[in-house]
């Protein structure tokens, strides 16, 4: 059987076969437990945005403050990412996701039981934390249990989870909040804590990690050199991530609203479809087909290329998007932006797993990846404040500019095809 560490045959067309029947048990489970913690986590960031209409007199916060917790939140993932990844590296994947996954579920739950904004804030930045490690200790599970010519297509379907989780989460407010009130869906968010238990039985350390778990520790002088010879390779990622996280945090963390508002408000009065409707078609339909797409040419074609063919197409699509008038073209330009816009990110993962060895490979996932979205926690506010000015339709053109920068950056990435992990 094939693992991280061994080739695998490919078919005469370059690619190797994805059959799930003929994958490790340890294959499999790695990468349904990935995926599903991407589900929770995605359904638990959600969760906070579809309920703010009733968050929102209930604590008596203003949309500024709202939108300061959700940054609050995305410095957090920093932080948890650089912590629980030094906690995978030394102590083990399946550990570190296990906690990250206990951490973020808890304090949704918690959520329910916030008396004001203070005690809100604090479960809001835990909550952050927990997902900068899932993040983190899951691709690193991921990518040391799959071998190089089927990551990038497991990593697809990995990443796909988070957008099936933002659907969910937008249905069950749609449909729960009237039976529940909105801490009641909060508590909801305890519930994937029960699946750490089948992650705990069922899913094991990667060899490769395990391997060299049990070598001699590093000596500082062997750490510094390998951070020494990861730091071009980490700023370039780093930059990339950055560029393409302010321009999908400012794009769809507005989308709602640009779609709600009136023309004289900038937005585009969009009544065919109720927003809830509409989000899930973007997910369902733009975000879901371009992590899997991603995944199947990436193994075909390389990262490298099709990480820079997505996001050059994404910055082409999002003026199409912001000019879209008629409900139709704001339908399906809204899903083929989220379709490019969304899905390199199966790249960005799958890159920074090969880029980096065992010893560092959890903390440089997570720095490369969580320290971007720290740093683009401001894109809400920026594109907010663009909006208040000259309408979001033009804001948004700043979110097309920022994909064509993190385009410019991948070009100094190096490309890993084939590269197996070390």
């Amino acid at each position: 059987m094939p693992t991280s560490q061994t080739p695998s045959p490919t078919t005469a067309s370059g690619l190797a076969p994805f059959r799930w029947a003929e994958r490790s048990p340890q294959q499999r489970n790695s990468l349904l437990a990935a995926g599903l913690s991407w589900l929770f986590s995605g359904f638990a960031v959600m969760l906070y945005s579809a309920l703010l209409p009733q968050l929102l007199p209930a604590l008596r916060m203003t949309k500024s403050t709202a939108g300061l917790l959700n940054a609050l939140m995305l410095v957090a993932t920093g932080l948890g990412s650089f912590l629980f990844g030094l906690f995978a590296d030394r102590y083990g994947r399946k550990r570190a996701l296990i906690f990250s996954i206990l951490t973020f579920t808890t304090f949704t739950f918690l959520s329910g039981l916030a008396t004001g904004v203070a005690t809100l804030g604090v479960c809001r930045f835990l909550i952050g934390f927990g997902m900068g490690g899932e993040w983190t200790s899951g691709t690193a599970l991921v990518a040391e249990s799959w071998p190089s010519d089927r990551r990038a297509r497991a990593m697809g379907i990995v990443q796909s989870g988070y957008a099936v989780g933002y659907a969910l989460a937008v249905v069950t407010v749609g449909v729960l909040t009237p039976i529940l009130s909105w801490r009641g869906i909060f508590f909801l968010g305890l519930l994937p804590a029960l699946f750490t238990l089948w992650l705990r039985k069922n899913v094991n350390e990667p060899s490769i990690w395990k391997a060299q778990s049990e070598q001699s520790p590093l000596t500082t002088q062997e750490r510094r050199a390998l951070w020494s010879s990861a730091m071009p390779r980490l700023f370039a990622l780093l930059g990339m991530n950055t560029f393409g996280l302010f321009a999908w945090w400012g794009l769809f963390s507005w989308v709602p609203a640009y779609l709600a508002l009136p023309m004289a408000q900038g937005g585009r009065s969009f009544q065919s479809l109720g927003t809830v409707t509409f989000i899930v078609l973007l997910s369902l339909a733009g975000m879901v087909p371009g992590y899997l797409f991603f995944g199947g040419i990436a193994d075909r074609i390389g990262r490298k290329k099709s990480v820079i063919l997505y996001l050059c197409a994404a910055a082409l699509c999002v003026p199409f998007f912001a000019g879209a008038r008629q409900p139709a073209l704001i339908l399906v330009s809204g899903c083929v932006t989220a379709f490019f816009g969304s899905g390199f990110f199966v790249g960005s993962g799958t890159l920074a797993s090969e880029l980096f060895p065992t010893r560092i490979r959890a903390v440089a996932l997570g720095v490369s990846y969580n320290a971007g979205r720290a740093i683009s926690s401001l894109a809400p506010w920026l594109i907010g404040r663009l909006g208040e000015t000259h309408g979001l339709g033009w804001a948004f053109m700043a979110c097309g500019v920022a994909y064509a920068c993190a385009a410019l950056s991948a070009l100094a990435i190096p490309e890993t095809t084939g590269r197996e992990l070390h």
